[in-house]
């Protein structure tokens, strides 16, 4: 091994390894290519990343969310009109019965005889008729040869006018009689699902009042009866009028059903009126939409959630919910621009759509949002640029919107 002497004024010379030498030499220029040399240090760290979203605008419906509530379209209540004891239940509850159908039997046999006394009763008023008629038809002629008096000729026609009308007293008791019988048979009437029999065989009904039987209930289609501010109403009349929004169609708005499982009905139904007043104590207006229901699945009765589309945003903008900023101050938006710098935009917001805003103003087509990223970019400073990458969402997207327009 190669040593290499020192010698130190007034000391003793020293000896090191030369291959420690060599490593020190080594280490100092290795120091020196970091200083003014011009060569690079350690490698720039990426530019950060935040999700964007590309400006597209496009006609977007308006659509109302509302609570609602399902009616059926046609309501029968089965009485018994006669009044006696019931015989037989002629149908099985819960199903589908058709007009005219018979339900229930009560008993007829005094119904009977009291048609056969109205008959009895017609048929001596008949005869009496017959007796005063050809009695009036010769004092009649009797008259004219001056063979009895003007007083016995106008007891004759007399008689014979009350007869005719004891006829039409029987045929009027006949026929009460026969109506009465009938209703000793009750039917359906109206077509639809019936419900439990309210009475069973044996109970005595009708005596005083129309016994209630069972009830009859057309399902197919259903009602939705709803509300809707009034406010919110007028703001929307005034928007189409402006010539901001336009109407969903010529033809009566469309309506979809939410069910409580947050499902979306399969039948669209269509809206058939809104009331011509407010209530006084809520605001609101009330609405009635008709909904197809083939096979009965939907019942009177059930809370659903309505989606109501009544107008359609122009040349409108959607946003995922998060991209928008709301404060008193107003609405703004984060723009990612070409250079990759971030500015503050503010922005007009419309209605909400599921977990999107309506914007209606403040941005272009082709413009950048920023949609994720908001924790990252708040740790930057100022003017850094970021890198703008394509969001996509992760949420079911459905169909439908939540909230009336603005």
């Amino acid at each position: 091994m190669f040593e290499l002497s020192i010698v130190i004024p007034g000391s003793r010379p020293k000896f090191l390894p030369l291959a420690l030498f060599t490593m020190a030499a080594l280490l100092s220029g290795c120091g020196a290519n970091n200083g003014s040399t011009g060569k690079p240090g350690p490698a720039a760290m990426p530019a950060t990343e935040v999700g964007v979203v590309t400006v597209t605008p496009t006609d977007v419906a308006l659509i109302t969310e509302l609570p609602g509530r399902l009616e059926a379209s046609r309501i029968a209540q089965v009485r018994a009109r006669a009044a006696g004891i019931v015989q037989q239940r002629r149908f099985v509850e819960g199903t589908e019965v058709k007009a005219g159908q018979a339900l229930f039997q009560i008993d007829a046999a005094p119904y009977q005889a009291a048609l056969a006394s109205a008959q009895a009763a017609l048929a001596k008023a008949q005869a009496n008729l017959l007796q005063a008629s050809t009695r009036a038809e010769r004092f009649k002629r009797l008259a004219q040869d001056k063979m009895v008096s003007e007083m016995d000729l106008i007891n004759a026609q007399s008689a014979h006018n009350q007869a005719l009308a004891d006829v039409g007293m029987a045929q009027a008791g006949v026929q009460t009689a026969r109506i009465n019988l009938g209703y000793t048979a009750i039917v359906a009437p109206i077509s639809g699902r019936i419900g439990r029999a309210l009475v069973s065989e044996g109970a005595l009904v009708g005596q005083g009042e129309a016994t209630q039987l069972a009830l009859i209930q057309q399902i197919n289609p259903l009602y939705i009866n709803f509300t809707q501010s009034a406010d919110e109403v007028m703001k929307l009349q005034t928007a189409q009028a402006s010539g901001q929004f336009k109407r969903a169609g010529a033809q009566a708005a469309q309506v979809r059903v939410i069910l409580s499982d947050g499902s979306q009905y399969a039948h669209a139904g269509k809206l058939l009126f809104s009331d011509l007043s407010v209530d006084t104590t809520s605001g609101q207006i009330t609405l009635r939409a008709e909904l197809p229901n083939p096979g009965g699945v939907l019942l009177p009765g059930l809370y659903v959630r309505v989606r109501l589309e009544q107008a359609q945003a122009g040349n409108a903008i959607v946003l995922p919910q998060q991209a928008v900023t709301r404060s008193g101050q107003g609405d703004s938006v984060l723009v990612v621009g070409s250079d990759g710098k971030i500015s503050q935009r503010t922005v007009k917001i419309g209605a909400q759509q599921n977990a999107q805003w309506v914007v209606l103003g403040g941005l272009k087509a082709g413009e950048q949002v920023m949609v994720d990223g908001f924790q990252k970019v708040a740790m930057l400073p100022p003017g850094t640029a970021v890198k703008a990458v394509a969001w996509h969402s992760t949420a079911p997207q459905t169909a439908g919107v939540a909230a009336a327009a603005r």
